[in-house]
């Protein structure tokens, strides 16, 4: 029996419904509680992809017979993360754009706070501000969050499929 009962495609999709749906209902909590602003809270949200990934490496595993290559595992966890990213991207678009504009200005809000607590100076605030200003637009913040989700989805599914990876014997 050495036929793959599931593919790397197949399991990335499911895993990345799910994975994405977890990082929505955090996304929403945060909005929701005011914690958005909150960096240290924020990360926290990077548990949800590496949840995602180990869980879909599992099912995968339990599906194969207990083998999964380094490079099943790297398409699998980056398949995850580009489902996962385009669903929370266009729920942060949606949520942004016509739910709640007003987390955008306190986003903009607080990195202004935090620039003037590490004390630059108001000429270097006004500089960050416009350049921030371009990059926290609903839109952008869909397309930078996508681009994000996909690359810090191949990061953690570089490491996490070397650590949990099985090769299939060669001589079987």
């Amino acid at each position: 029996m050495n036929e793959q009962t599931v593919t790397p495609g197949s399991v990335g999709v499911r895993y990345g419904i799910m994975t994405g749906f977890a990082s929505i209902i955090f996304s929403l909590v945060l909005y929701l509680t005011g914690l958005h602003t909150n960096k240290m809270v924020s990360y926290l949200g990077m548990i949800i992809p590496i949840v995602g990934i180990v869980m879909a490496y599992n099912y995968f595993k339990k599906e194969n017979n207990g083998f999964m290559s380094y490079g099943q595992g790297l398409g699998t966890g980056t398949i995850l993360s580009a489902v996962s990213g385009v669903l929370s991207g266009i729920f942060t678009y949606i949520y942004l754009k016509f739910v709640d504009a007003n987390i955008i200005q306190q986003i903009r809000n607080a990195s202004i706070e935090e620039m003037e607590s590490k004390g630059m100076s108001d000429e270097q605030i006004e500089q960050a501000t416009s350049m921030t200003e371009k990059f926290t637009s609903p839109e952008m913040m869909l397309v930078m969050g996508f681009i994000g989700a996909i690359i810090l989805g191949f990061i953690l599914s570089l490491v996490i499929a070397a650590i949990m990876k099985r090769n299939r014997p060669e001589f079987e």
